[in-house]
């Protein structure tokens, strides 16, 4: 009998690794599959159920045969626009990105906005209360945690008076993003006491049919009042705590910048919010999507959309674009850098051949598991010559964006990781031009004056404990 049971479990753990071999690879980065392989090799049961659960990286049939319909209509109403204003004097390698944008999804570049930045958290939450109040047709508001606190309470208290004077309110939050914080439960049956229509995003509801990889979520934030004002950038909808009764002990408080756009570009952020209403919803937008408003500004923008809808890795390719143009300076901000193969090459490939590169990241992180995965990139990267700064903690560092020499700045909910490239849907905004750098520059000017500046002795010199945990979390972070 024993000898039978070993026999058994022997074919089975044979099979297991035979199966793995062939399946694991398909479409899959070399990086990701030999991570996969490793794990199912070392466990192969548990290993090849994790598979199974977290290996698909890809959404249902319908979700990507929306966007690809959505990617045809826009593809069909600009087909006489160009990509780029033929006024740009800007270098040559803007277009060929711009045209990549174009080409993957994306509108044209749209000229004529105006751009104001807030790196403070209370000023951008109420910068968005005073937009809602000003309100006459809809509200769009799509963020990725959503919760209503006694910070964002002037927003959901707004947006409550515009659905009362008859303004259509539509909110749209992730399901487990916001799952995960304090109050979720009155959160939904406080918004149910309004007229806010509202729906979960990528909700996880097995008893309802709703069933997928569950870490597989909607990242946007996005907020667009009456077509002719927006707001995007990487904060969520929550106090910058986020609730957390041990963030609040330690004094751990979220650093964010949102932008606060008018203009034409307004108009490619309110198809993306309706493209994903559709998607929870089934009800199309049609009066809300209306032709662009009127320029309001000097700065040309171009949004660029990226997620598991899409057949491609939009923000990937954009951001690596971006760094190989470099010439004379690279700076990013990032709270998860942990970049793919193809992303680390052309950060340090840059610092390689001369460009001033620096990279802005918390000194303390919120998630141990990213933050360690993170860690085991910054040897590579000091000894190629990037700068890293540390932002001091307690705080964290939430802020996404990066600008390449004086020409092109990129903000948005993206991070540089594997999760934002292939797992999340995210939305950046390009921005063209020295003026829309400048102000993003200035941004980075504040955050280095109050960070540390990591050397690579400092860190060759860190504890071997800490060395050994980065380097185990750098192979979880390829599990994708």
């Amino acid at each position: 009998m024993v000898a039978w049971l070993a026999a058994a479990l022997y074919v089975i753990d044979l099979t297991i690794k035979i199966v793995a071999l062939g399946v694991v690879p398909k479409n899959r980065r070399p990086s990701s599959g030999m991570a996969w392989l490793l794990l199912i090799l070392i466990i192969p049961l548990f290993g090849f159920v994790l598979f199974l659960v977290l290996g698909r990286t890809k959404l249902e049939q319908r979700r990507h045969q929306e966007q690809a319909a959505i990617n045809a209509m826009i593809a069909e109403q600009t087909a006489d626009v160009p990509t780029l204003e033929a006024a740009y004097d800007g270098p040559a390698y803007v277009s060929s990105v711009a045209t990549l944008n174009r080409t993957l999804g994306a509108k044209p570049v749209a000229p004529g906005n105006r751009i104001d930045l807030f790196p403070g958290y209370a000023d951008s939450l109420a910068a968005m209360a005073v937009a809602i109040d000003a309100a006459t047709s809809f509200v769009h508001v799509e963020f990725y945690i959503s919760a209503w606190d006694d910070v964002t309470a002037p927003v959901f208290e707004a947006l409550a008076r515009a659905a009362d004077r008859g303004v259509t309110v539509r909110l749209l939050f992730d399901h487990l993003g916001s799952r995960g914080i304090p109050g979720f439960e009155d959160f939904q049956k406080r918004l149910d006491t309004t007229a806010i229509e509202w729906h979960m995003m990528l909700p996880i509801q097995p008893l309802k049919g709703k069933w997928r990889r569950p870490d597989l979520r909607n990242h946007r934030k996005i907020m667009v009042v009456d077509g002719t004002v927006a707001f995007t950038g990487s904060q969520n909808l929550i106090e910058p705590g986020y609730n957390k009764p041990k963030n609040h002990k330690a004094g751990r408080e979220w650093v964010e910048l949102m932008a606060r756009v008018e203009g034409p570009a307004v108009s490619a952020l309110n198809l993306l919010f309706a493209t994903d209403w559709y998607a929870e919803s089934g009800v199309r937008l049609i009066n809300e999507i209306a032709a662009p408003p009127p320029p309001r500004g000097e700065i040309e923008a171009q949004v660029i959309p990226s997620g598991p809808g899409f057949a491609t890795e939009n923000n990937l390719r954009a951001f690596t674009t971006l760094i190989y143009s470099a010439q004379r300076r690279l700076s990013i901000t990032s709270p998860y850098f942990v970049p793919d193969e193809s992303l680390l090459y052309a950060v340090t490939t840059a610092a390689q051949r001369g460009v001033d590169v620096e990279l802005f990241v918390s000194e303390a992180g919120d998630q141990f598991m990213v933050f360690h995965a993170q860690r085991s990139y910054y040897e590579a990267l000091l000894r190629a010559g990037v700068r890293i700064y540390f932002y001091p903690a307690p705080a964290i560092l939430h802020s996404k964006f990066f600008t390449v020499d004086d020409d092109v700045a990129v903000l948005g909910s993206s991070n540089m990781d594997m999760r934002s490239f292939a797992l999340n849907y995210e939305v950046s905004l390009m921005l063209l031009g020295s003026d829309a750098v400048a102000k993003v520059t200035a941004v980075e000017d504040s955050y280095r004056a109050v960070s540390h500046e990591l050397t690579l002795d400092e860190w060759l010199n860190r504890p071997r404990r800490s060395a050994y945990i980065d380097n185990v979390m750098r192979l979880t972070a390829a599990l994708q």
